[in-house]
């Protein structure tokens, strides 16, 4: 009892807040050969609720910022649930996403619809310079930008999503929860998530004991091999339990070549 506590409070007081800054390179069959190369911002799970969320949504921003990627996507759970109190912080946490207005898209997350909807922050994000996209589909940069809101929530509108979809243009879907991939129809070249947080709590060879609905089976990391290739984000902020272990909070660039 005394080993787990004093693992929880390190995870609290030392892993919840050590970013890290991730550089991918994700190969993509079918990717078209003219964005080769293209480079794209990719955080989730602000879980805005605090102090300690808000130095690292700031942080992730900044990052991002100093990197200039061609894109910016943000895959759900602004909140850890609504409450008047936290706009004020959550416009405050996305400051610095004002400079990827107009090529900055999101989806809502599960805990955004806890205790209200994500109608109620729709503003604060969209002043922000970020698009939510709530089972609707976008066009920025020769890509599709589709956004499905959460399964979890029962808010998802696969159908809605993909009206008027060509699948003959490049096509990237974010959806929260991961093990949605399995009933994504065909035509995106890339699923992006969160909600998994990486599993959160990790023994040091990366087995986590800790599993999410529907963030099960795609825990963290590049699935090339998933029906839509799918990369799944170990997310900012955390669920349940305020620390995490051997599973620090990431922000990434992927970089998207065909392959």
């Amino acid at each position: 009892m005394l080993a787990g506590a004093g693992t929880l409070l390190y995870g609290a007081m030392f892993e919840t807040g050590k970013l890290r800054a991730e550089k991918v390179t994700l190969r993509l069959p079918g990717w078209p050969e003219s964005l080769r190369g293209y480079r794209l911002g990719f955080f989730a799970d602000l879980h805005i609720r605090d102090r300690e969320t808000i130095v690292l949504t700031r942080a992730a921003l900044s990052w991002l910022k100093d990197q200039n990627p061609d894109s910016l996507a943000i895959a759900g759970d602004f909140l850890q649930y609504y409450h008047p109190d936290r706009e004020e912080m959550l416009r405050f946490a996305l400051e610095e996403a004002l400079f990827f207005r107009g090529r900055a898209f999101a989806v809502p997350g599960n805990h955004d619809h806890f205790v209200g909807s994500p109608e109620l922050f729709r503003s604060i994000v969209e002043e922000s310079g970020i698009k939510l996209l709530q089972n609707e589909r976008c066009f920025y940069d020769g890509i599709e930008w589709i956004g499905i809101d959460s399964f979890n929530a029962n808010r998802h509108d696969v159908e809605k999503s993909l009206a008027g979809f060509q699948p003959a243009n490049a096509a990237i879907t974010l959806w929260h929860e991961p093990d949605m991939v399995d009933l994504l129809p065909k035509g995106s070249d890339l699923m992006l998530s969160g909600h998994s947080h990486g599993g959160q709590f990790c023994a040091p060879w990366g087995w986590a004991p800790m599993k999410t609905r529907n963030g099960a089976k795609y825990v963290r990391g590049f699935y090339p091999l998933a029906p839509t290739p799918l990369y799944v984000t170990r997310g900012l902020a955390t669920t349940g339990p305020p620390a995490r272990l051997f599973c620090p909070p990431e922000v990434a660039v992927l970089t998207i070549i065909p392959g």
